[in-house]
């Protein structure tokens, strides 16, 4: 009987029964090397020449240094039929984890340079993979976007894993935060999946996003349409309101997407980061701000950065109806998601763009517990047979919808006009705002003083001596009397009438009082939001 114990296997039994560690070892190392190489040495230089990283330079820009895990590297696709290149490792996608400022986040990048970056079979499974990793792990997930879109050669098996694909994005919706950054052409059923998530971001003249190619699209319409023209990331970013945020290149793209993160909780079970309060600004800017004529503008950005910390704002979609400001920052650490009218532009009033870009980014903060602070001069709804015939009227509610549903603390301050249904439906107490604040040149009514003395005094003004001095005295009395503050402050439809100057502490001190606010809603399977 021999003495050797069982299961005792000497180094010279293992090399008899197969190749030792040492070969197995550089087996894997040269796997290693053959599935991180990108596509041809022709395809990379056709990247390069147009501005654009390989994906795993991508990837390295976005992710801290040395926390890549990469996985699925050495998948590929088994199909002997189809001339899709079985050979290459990756199948055109990387896909892993790792950390943004030290904070778990997953992500995939698709390779232009492999087969054209287009979907097949393995390639949406890897995909498929790294999402629900994020859905179960509670962290954001980045996809960085640049392929033609599904595989032809694949058929239906592409469409059904963008299918998969889109299903996921849906679930995990409002769960945990979905970024898209677009670094290339991104085709046809491609195109849906960043439009399911939560913020997309363009780079200039190297980014384009369409469902229909130029060239089918031209033959449809009888006409020649460009690429610039169908879907550049100025287009989307200006006009469609598709995308947040416009990059001058890859770099910015990258650096505002980590910026993003920052702000973002990792999942919908978690607050939004807490920083030590940065320095205040000089709130007393703020006192002289407004001017004494009500139809003479100014720049809400002056206030938006009195009251950030460090006059540091991120504004999300700034190019697409820029008479409306979203974006998000930090106030005494909190963090916070900012929606502002903006009175240099159309005088602040809600179009159906405004009223669509603030909804959908009220809602983006209530999913992910960022309270809102809105900051209202809003003179009504833009008027027009236009708006009215391209349904301002439910899309406008919209955003009274998102600002009902929000269950995360709302913060208000009136800073000048608010008039009409407009100034219900921007954060109102009327919906529920926690807190409301006001400045003294708040002017809190139906309309404006001087519509509203012509409407009610028309008779009484043309049988006058001096028609134009009776019309004025009139207009002083109804803007002293209705267009103030403190008759709303009355009724305790304002909180508090505060000086400008002030504005940045009293928020402050509300984010501090309402950080742990509880409202739970109806049970319901959801609402059914005017879309």
């Amino acid at each position: 009987m021999s003495d050797k114990p069982v299961g005792d296997q000497s180094v010279t039994g293992r090399a008899e029964g197969g190749r030792g560690t040492a070969a197995k070892l550089a087996e894997l190392d040269e796997l290693a090397v053959r599935s991180q190489c990108p596509g041809p040495p022709r395809a990379i230089a056709r990247q390069r020449s147009r501005g654009k990283k390989t994906a795993r330079e991508r990837i390295a820009l976005l992710l801290d240094p040395g926390s890549f895990v990469e996985l699925d590297a050495f998948a590929r696709n088994h199909s002997t039929d189809l001339n899709v290149g079985d050979h290459v490792y990756g199948d055109g996608v990387v896909i892993g984890h790792g950390t943004v400022n030290g904070r778990p986040t997953a992500v995939f990048a698709q390779d232009f340079t492999v087969l054209g970056g287009t979907l097949g079979k393995v390639h949406g499974e890897k995909i498929c993979k790294i999402l629900d990793l994020a859905a179960k792990a509670g962290c954001p997930v980045v996809g960085i976007n640049d392929g033609a879109g599904g595989r032809i050669q694949e058929g239906v098996v592409a469409q059904a894993l963008y299918g998969e694909i889109f299903f996921r994005n849906v679930r995990m919706s409002g769960v945990v935060p979905q970024i898209s950054i677009i670094m290339g052409p991104c085709a046809g059923g491609a195109a849906y999946s960043p439009a399911l998530t939560d913020f997309v971001v363009m780079v200039d003249k190297t980014s384009h996003m369409f469902v229909t190619g130029p060239d089918v699209l031209a033959v449809a319409m009888g006409e020649r349409v460009g690429l610039e023209e169908l879907g550049s990331a100025r287009v989307h970013n200006s006009r469609s309101g598709n995308a947040h945020h416009l990059a001058l290149d890859e770099e910015d793209a990258i650096a505002y997407v980590r910026d993003l993160l920052a702000y973002l909780p990792a999942s919908n079970n978690d607050l939004p980061p807490v920083y030590a309060a940065g320095k205040d600004p000089d709130g007393a800017v703020l006192d002289a701000l407004v001017p004494e004529s009500v139809n003479t503008p100014y720049d809400m950005y002056v206030v938006v950065n009195a009251i950030v910390d460090d006059g540091d704002f991120l504004e999300v979609q700034q190019l697409f109806a820029p008479n409306i400001i979203c974006g998000l920052g930090s106030i005494s650490g909190y963090t916070v998601g900012i929606v502002a009218n903006q009175p240099l532009k159309s005088a602040g009033c809600l179009d159906i763009d405004a009223s669509e870009k603030a909804a959908r980014f009220v809602r983006t903060c209530d999913a992910f517990n960022i309270p809102i602070v809105t900051l209202v001069d809003v003179p009504g709804f833009l008027p027009g047979s236009d708006q009215e015939w391209n349904g301002i009227i439910r899309r406008g509610a919209k955003l009274l919808y998102a600002y009902a549903e929000a269950t995360v603390p709302k913060i208000t301050t009136i800073i000048r006009k608010a008039y009409g249904g407009a100034y219900v439906v921007m954060g109102s107490k009327h919906l529920h705002a926690d807190v409301c604040f006001a400045w003294p040149t708040a002017e809190i009514a139906v309309m404006g003083a001087e519509a509203a003395s012509n409407i009610l005094h028309r008779d009484h003004i043309a049988a006058a001596a001096d028609p134009e001095s009776l019309r004025r005295r009139l207009i002083t009395e109804y803007d002293q009397t209705h267009c103030t503050p403190y008759r709303a402050a009355e009724r305790g439809y304002v909180d508090a009438v505060i000086a400008p100057s002030e504005t940045r502490p009293n928020i402050a001190a509300a984010l501090r009082i309402m950080n742990d606010k509880r409202e739970p809603s109806p049970p319901k399977r959801h609402g059914n939001i005017p879309l």
